[in-house]
């Protein structure tokens, strides 16, 4: 039957349809929407939903808690993304190595923060931050060595991107270890016989045979920095040094559930949309025009 595969597709399509676009369409329709308020506001037809246009999203685009949260994020993915895919590169290529010892657990080990819940492992660094309650303070203090505060200032970006980079790294090695995996073993054994030493295989042949995974694994991690929400809201009620509107997302939540604003709520959340979606389209396309320019050498 020629209509078969559509049969089977038909599922996943009407999921997709009702719990992914459908959504998605409504909140851009919200975002071109507001509440217009009669005298008081009292009775009824004093409040009405009307057409606003662009409106909510000028009012975006020139909110300062919207910028300071955006240029937050960056701070904090400047520090996350390299730190997490470094020592995700680095942590592959030694279970990749011949002399590694225990790597069935040594893998299981690396990955299984990533099995933990957002909310729990912030829950966990959160207590292990606060001074009263964490054990490597009282050991600071046992030494006599200066014990900071990583929830105020500076180090709160630490703390943050410490979180993020304990959850993720397991992933991403996971990710670039299964490239590695797949690369011939007639590739390392023509090295061998050319004399080349394990630091130069893996620098002149499993690094650059594992791009496309590097490229995938950044990819995803630039979208997870850009809807960071969990680690914030999180470590909240555990220092001021958080606002309700440190990151887009927490303004998101605020406006929508806070102050009951889900119009404006809305336009921000297509903002953040469409800026990660230019971001990861210029990222993958400067990654394909780079593969091509040395598929061509």
């Amino acid at each position: 039957m020629k209509g078969a595969p559509y049969a089977f597709l038909l599922p996943a399509t009407i999921l997709f349809a009702l719990f992914f676009a459908l959504p998605i369409g409504y909140a851009i329709w919200l975002s071109f929407r507001k509440v217009k308020v009669s005298g008081l506001g009292l009775g009824a037809g004093a409040r009405k939903e009307v057409w606003a246009g662009l409106e909510n999203y000028t009012d975006a685009l020139t909110d300062s808690e919207l910028v300071d949260g955006a240029l937050r994020v960056l701070g904090y993915g400047c520090i996350v993304v390299p730190v997490m895919l470094g020592l995700a590169l680095l942590f592959a290529l030694m279970l990749d190595s011949e002399k590694v010892r225990l790597a069935p657990f040594t893998r299981l080990a690396i990955f299984l923060p990533y099995a933990i819940p957002g909310v729990v492992a912030a829950l966990l660094w959160g207590f292990l931050y606060l001074p009263d309650v964490s054990p490597f303070y009282f050991v600071l203090d046992k030494l006599g060595l200066p014990q900071p505060d990583l929830l105020d200032g500076g180090p709160l970006y630490l703390a943050l991107s410490n979180i993020a980079v304990w959850g993720g790294t397991g992933f991403n090695m996971i990710v670039i270890y299964t490239s590695l995996q797949a690369i011939p073993a007639e590739v390392y054994e023509a090295a061998k016989l050319d004399g080349a030493t394990p630091l130069q295989v893996a620098l002149r042949i499993k690094i650059p045979m594992v791009t496309p995974s590097l490229v995938l694994t950044f990819f995803f991690s630039i979208i997870a920095t850009l809807q960071v929400f969990n680690e914030p809201t999180t470590l909240k009620p555990l220092t001021n040094s958080v606002s309700t509107t440190w990151s887009p997302l927490m303004k998101v939540y605020q406006d929508a559930f806070g102050k009951g604003d889900i119009y404006a709520a809305a336009a921000q959340a297509t903002i953040i949309a469409l800026a990660t979606l230019l971001l990861s389209f210029g990222f993958l396309r400067a990654a394909n025009r780079r593969n091509k320019q040395e598929a061509a050498r």
